[in-house]
C-alpha cells in the first residue's frame, strides 16, 4: 500500500471512532427522552391538573365564586395530543440532565484539563437557573397572568353580555410552555455571557457600555416572547435586566480571577528565573 492511502487510513480511523461514539450519545440521549416521554405520558393528567394550579390561585385571588375551575377542549383529539405535548414538554425537562452530561462525556476529550474544570460548573449552574425561571413562572407570573386575564370579564346585566373566561386545555399548555422556556432561556444570560468573557468575546466594560442597548432589547424579547399585555412583558423584561446587572458581576469576578491567575502565574516564572541565575 502506497504512503499516500496509509495517511488516509490512519485519519479514517479516529473520523469512525468519533463516529461511534457520536451514536453511543445520541442512543443513550434518545433513550433516556423516550423512558421519560413514557412516563409523563401515563401521568399525563395528574401533570395538566399541577400545571392549571397557578390558574386556581388566579380564581382565588379574583375573589371568583366558581367551584371549580373549567377548561375545555373543542375537538375529539385536542385534550390526547395536549397530554403527548405535556408528556414531550416534561420529558425533555427530565432527561435533560442525562443529555447534557452525554454531550459533555462527548466533548469532554477534546478539551484541555482546565477547560473541562472551567466548562463542568456552567454545566451545572445551566438547569438550575432553568429551574429558577420555571419556578417564577409557576409561582408568581402565571397567576398573576391569568388573574389579569380574568379581570376582563363582564358578568352581565343590564346592557352588557355575559362574557366568562373557558380556556383550551391546548391553549392554556401552550401559553404555560411558552412562558416556561421564555424565562428558563432569559435565566441562561448570566451563564452564555460568562462563557463569552471566559473566550474573550466580551468583557465587562463591554457589557456595562451596552447597558442601555441592553434594557432596549430586554423589552423588544420580552415584547416577542410574552402574551401581549403590558402586565407580562414587564415581568419578563426586569427580571432580564437584572440578570444582565449579575452578568456584569460575573464577568468582573471572572476577570478579576483571569488577571489573579496570571500575576501568580508570572511571580512563579521570575522566581524560576531567578532560581536558575543563582544557581
Amino acid at each position: 500500500m502506497s504512503e499516500p492511502e496509509d495517511e488516509v487510513e490512519k485519519s479514517s480511523a479516529p473520523l469512525i471512532e468519533h463516529l461511534m461514539e457520536l451514536r453511543t450519545r445520541l442512543m443513550w440521549s434518545i433513550g433516556g427522552f423516550f423512558i421519560a416521554f413514557l412516563g409523563c405520558f401515563f401521568v399525563a393528567k395528574h401533570l395538566f391538573n399541577l400545571l392549571v394550579v397557578p390558574f386556581k390561585w388566579a380564581v382565588e385571588w379574583a375573589h371568583m365564586d366558581v367551584k371549580k375551575v373549567e377548561l375545555i377542549y373543542t375537538a375529539p383529539q385536542e385534550f390526547f395530543f395536549t397530554q403527548v405535548k405535556l408528556a414531550m414538554f416534561g420529558g425533555l425537562v427530565i432527561a435533560f440532565p442525562l443529555i447534557a452530561a452525554q454531550i459533555y462525556k462527548f466533548v469532554a476529550p477534546g478539551l484541555y484539563k482546565n477547560e473541562r474544570s472551567a466548562f463542568l460548573p456552567f454545566l451545572i449552574a445551566s438547569p438550575i437557573l432553568f429551574t429558577m425561571g420555571a419556578a417564577l413562572v409557576y409561582f408568581f407570573f402565571t397567576p398573576m397572568v391569568m388573574w389579569f386575564f380574568l379581570s376582563m370579564q363582564q358578568a352581565g346585566g343590564e346592557g352588557q353580555v355575559q362574557i366568562s373566561l373557558l380556556p383550551k386545555v391546548s391553549e392554556y399548555l401552550s401559553l404555560i410552555m411558552t412562558l416556561i422556556f421564555s424565562f428558563g432561556l432569559v435565566f441562561q444570560l448570566p451563564v452564555v455571557t460568562s462563557l463569552m468573557v471566559r473566550v474573550g468575546l466580551l468583557t465587562a466594560q463591554g457589557l456595562k457600555d451596552k447597558r442601555k442597548w441592553a434594557i432596549v432589547l430586554a423589552f423588544i424579547v420580552a415584547a416577542v416572547l410574552t402574551p401581549p399585555d403590558p402586565i407580562s412583558q414587564i415581568s419578563l423584561a426586569v427580571p432580564t435586566i437584572l440578570l444582565y446587572e449579575v452578568s456584569i458581576w460575573t464577568a468582573r469576578l471572572i476577570e478579576r480571577r483571569r488577571d489573579e491567575d496570571r500575576i501568580a502565574r508570572e511571580k512563579k516564572e521570575e522566581a524560576a528565573a531567578a532560581t536558575g541565575q543563582s544557581a
